[in-house]
């Protein structure tokens, strides 16, 4: 075999491997009654957190163990354990995306994204700052 066919060949299955790897690792944003029809498959809801409903962290027991009760854009709500730490200032976030996938009745998330109100609101900059963002 010529070497060129060699190259050819290790080229087109590097190729394969690639292409492979990239569809296994794919997941969609859903809401809680999509993720529950297709138990076991990862995805991205997105949501925020449900009103005068409880959260659980207890840090001496299991730090690695967060519950709270989720609303997705769609009005549906589902407890999400997140098998991390509870983030610092949860409570006042906006808005959330959890990644995981349906066990038993309850979302599994093992990766949080949080957008959390911002500081700054158009009527108030800080002190010193117009809007171009230089000092006065």
């Amino acid at each position: 075999m010529k070497r060129i066919h060699i190259l050819a060949l290790v080229f087109v299955v590097a190729a394969i491997g690639v292409v492979l790897s990239l569809s296994m690792n794919t997941s969609t944003y859903a809401d809680f009654n999509e993720a529950t029809a297709h138990a076991g498959r990862e995805y991205h809801v997105i949501g925020t957190l449900s009103p005068d409903r409880p959260m659980h962290y207890d840090a001496k027991t299991d730090a690695n163990a967060f519950s709270f009760y989720m609303l997705d854009n769609a009005g549906n709500e589902m407890l999400v354990k997140f098998t991390d730490t509870k983030p610092q200032d949860f409570e006042k976030l906006d808005q959330l995306v959890v990644i995981g996938e349906m066990k038993d009745g309850f979302f599994e998330a093992h990766k949080m994204n949080l957008k959390c109100p911002s500081k700054y609101n158009d009527d108030k900059m800080p002190e010193g700052y117009s809007e171009t963002g230089y000092g006065k």
